[in-house]
């Protein structure tokens, strides 16, 4: 009898582990899975917080301790101890992560709990727990919408293959759509991360209601990873996020948003992207994790500075290893491009489904890590070429060269994604530009930050003429455009601000200073640009020197854009132009806040003093005049 018993384990042991699950349960001991309400349960989803509790037919004479083990799997997923002269145990709460898959992938639908003691002596296996996959909730980037999803969602889906229910943000599935920037109306306001978080909570609220699920795992492109994060830190109200997944998420931020932030355009995403504000105030604010363990995965198509048109290499396009790196995470790279993250089948099968795979001992417990300033030195940018290409005309630019740069890369955004650019060298010859010589590159993709790309090494000082001309595509009110350039080599700008959180009516003093190969360089002159969320500019203007400053006291809170504009002299007299690019956040000024509050509090109150003394008056004369209408009313009646 004793062989039969141990042969049915075994053969438990082996089917859980490949899907099957057999009815057993060994005498001796009773094993209960609870909910979180403590009530009995047969059916859980991946991921539900349950106890476990084991009963055993008499008293323990001595302390026992109880390690509860998935069938198939020698680790321990929870423990309690049967005190001495007690049967049973519970365990405390935990997440059921990992229930739904077995060792390779494999998915199982049930699963067998045993209750096995220190010594390994197996006490007891419990009846069989029917486990549903959880959902996937995914998050779209910059300038986009849940299509960038179409790859993982549908009866044809990535998802699908895996049985995996998937819910993209703003699908209609449930109810809940993000703003990160509309393609067809540009200078329309976005939604802060903040206002985008709070949307993805309600949409995730709704998804765990619709499936019954406590978890989620978050699957995420690009500006997709900073909401979700803001979601984990500042949103989320007990964790129901089990893991977060991020395709070329900027941690770290991107330099080519300078590009639409410098007309103004999707607002303020476009000024929450910088480096600037990602490393000097998200990534200081940000911080918990709440238990969430974070991956992101970098593309590294691009490994030549001269090719990349506005970022630092190795990156995705606009989207930097180091940007992605920024913060302490598991991070992977893959050779492709920023926006064929979330359509490629090969980081869906080599990045996202192991992970989406993990079985329950491939969870960890993590911690909050500290969070350093970003320590990539920025870009060494010109200041950003904004104009108008009419329907059927052109724009010529003029961009000085300096002696000694070994690359000068360009960037030109369009939103249109019209018009064509024509590449005069210091020359004075038109230059062909092809993706071998010059790292030519055009994304028509309307959530790429920039529209046309190209670079050049050991460029020829001199001025250099970019002539932007309008297609027959080009929309028939014309197009704006801005153009960027980096330089690697040549003089370097240094800049700074007091503080990149100040609260209204607080001084901020910022700072720049230029040199070449260590030496300063006076600074001949220079402007700060600060534009506010709405596109509103004020200019602060730059003394002469080779350390200088200017001071700006903020007038409300919100998200600002800062741009540190210099011009210098080379020791050949070359003219030297570059831009760094800030990001502050402002916030509101409790003591002014305080001192409105109790400015409207007299106001109110003043006003309602006033209001009664009014009514109380007219009652007055109403009661005036009635006693009078009794007076004479008596009279008459006297008369009579």
């Amino acid at each position: 009898m004793r062989t039969l018993y141990l042969s049915l384990i075994v053969l438990s042991t082996i089917f859980s582990g490949v899907g099957f699950t057999t009815p057993q349960q060994a005498p001796g001991a009773v094993i209960t899975l609870l909910d979180r309400e403590n009530q009995p349960a047969t059916r859980i989803t991946d991921g539900d917080t349950v106890h476990l509790q084991v009963t055993l037919q008499q008293a323990t004479p001595q302390t026992l301790k109880i390690n509860f083990n998935l069938a198939g799997q020698a680790f321990s997923v929870a423990t309690c101890s049967i005190p001495a002269n007690q049967s049973k145990c519970s365990t405390g709460p935990f997440a059921s992560l990992g229930w739904s898959w077995g060792e390779n992938g494999t998915p199982l639908k049930s699963r067998l709990l045993q209750a096995v003691e220190e010594n390994g002596n197996l006490l007891g296996t419990s009846e069989p727990i029917l486990v549903t996959v959880r959902p996937v909730v995914m998050v779209h980037g910059f300038i986009s919408d849940w299509e960038t999803w179409k790859m993982y969602l549908g009866p044809g889906g990535f998802l699908a293959n895996l049985n995996i229910p998937g819910f993209a943000v703003g699908d209609g599935q449930v109810a809940g759509i993000l703003n990160t920037g509309q393609i067809f109306d540009p200078a329309g306001r976005t939604n802060t991360i903040g206002e985008n978080a709070a949307i993805l909570g309600e949409y995730i609220a709704a998804v765990k209601q619709k499936t019954g699920a406590q978890m989620v795992d978050l699957v995420v492109h690009s500006m997709g990873g900073m909401i979700s994060r803001y979601y984990i830190d500042r949103v989320m109200q007990g964790r129901d996020v089990a893991q977060l997944i991020m395709l070329g998420s900027p941690m770290g931020g991107s330099d080519c948003a300078v590009l639409p932030a410098a007309l103004g355009f999707y607002l303020p995403a476009s000024i929450e992207i910088r480096q600037s504000y990602m490393n000097g105030v998200f990534n200081q604010q940000i911080t918990h994790r709440h238990g969430v363990e974070f991956f992101d995965l970098a593309g590294t198509a691009i490994t030549e500075a001269f090719k990349s048109p506005c970022s630092d290499v190795p990156n995705d396009t606009v989207v930097s290893l180091g940007s992605v790196n920024a913060i302490p995470l598991q991070a992977g790279n893959f050779n492709i491009i920023h926006s064929n993250l979330t359509i490629s089948q090969a980081v869906f099968e080599t990045f996202v489904k192991p992970l989406l795979q993990k079985t329950a001992n491939q969870f960890q417990a993590v911690t909050d890590p500290a969070m350093a300033a970003g320590n990539n030195p920025p870009l060494q940018f010109t200041r950003v070429y904004t104009g108008h290409v009419e329907a059927n005309g052109s724009t010529q630019l003029t961009i000085n060269i300096e002696p000694g740069l070994q690359v000068a890369s360009f960037a030109l955004y369009d939103a249109s994604r019209s018009i064509t650019s024509e590449v005069r060298g210091a020359s004075g010859n038109v230059i062909k530009l092809t993706p071998e010589a010059n790292g030519f590159i055009q994304l028509d993709d309307p959530s790429a930050l920039f529209w046309l790309g190209y670079g050049f090494r050991e460029p020829k000082p001199g001025p250099w003429r970019i002539t932007l001309q309008a297609t027959e595509v080009t929309p028939p009110g014309g197009t704006d455009f801005a153009v960027s350039v980096y330089f690697s080599g040549g003089a370097k700008l240094e800049t700074s601000s007091s503080t990149l959180v100040p609260q209204v009516d607080e001084q901020v003093d910022f700072f720049a200073q230029l040199s070449l190969n260590g030496q300063p360089l006076e600074i001949t002159s220079g402007q700060v640009v600060i534009m506010n969320q709405e596109g509103q500019r004020e200019t602060l203007a730059l003394p002469v020197g080779s350390h200088v400053s200017a001071t700006w006291t903020p007038p409300s809170p919100g998200t600002y854009a800062v741009d540190i504009v210099v011009n210098g002299k080379a020791p050949d007299g070359s003219t030297i132009e570059r831009t760094g690019f800030l990001a502050v956040e402002v916030q509101p000024n409790p003591t002014r806040e305080r001192i409105n509050f109790n400015l409207a509090a007299v106001i109110i109150a003043v006003v309602c003093i006033v209001l009664l003394l009014l009514l109380a008056f007219a009652l007055g004369i109403i009661f005036i005049i009635q006693r009078q209408r009794r007076k004479k009313a008596s009279r008459q009646q006297q008369d009579v």
